[in-house]
């Protein structure tokens, strides 16, 4: 069970990862003219694996944000896309954290120290 609660956290990872590496890319082309930025959405295979682990395929998508763009055809929003890297970053360190967590049980029932 643990290593099924680890591969789920290591693909919920995997996920915020690529967030990150958008909203970086987003953030990058701040004043680039026609740039659209784009969204990463995990969130409905982060469920499916949650719902039949081990059947979990990487069905992350990255699709253009609804933002409207501005006259040089640019569409990212500085505002958005700091709030989404500070979302990303916080859901990271969440994740991390139950990651050793699990790591720490694990370590706990074979003899060793939870600390």
């Amino acid at each position: 069970m643990t290593g099924q609660i680890v591969n789920i956290l290591q693909f919920a990872l995997d996920g915020v990862a690529q967030q990150q590496a958008a909203i970086a890319n987003d953030l990058a082309n701040t004043q680039t003219p026609g740039y659209t930025a784009t969204a990463v959405s995990f969130q409905h295979s982060l469920a499916q694996a949650l719902a039949s682990p081990g059947t979990a395929v990487a069905g992350i998508s990255q699709a253009p944000t609804p933002t409207l763009p501005a006259t040089d055809g640019n569409n990212v929003s500085l505002t958005n896309e700091l709030v989404a890297a500070q979302q990303a970053t916080l859901q990271y360190q969440a994740i991390t954290d139950a990651v050793n967590a699990q790591l720490r049980l694990v370590q706990g029932s074979a003899g060793g120290s939870y600390a």
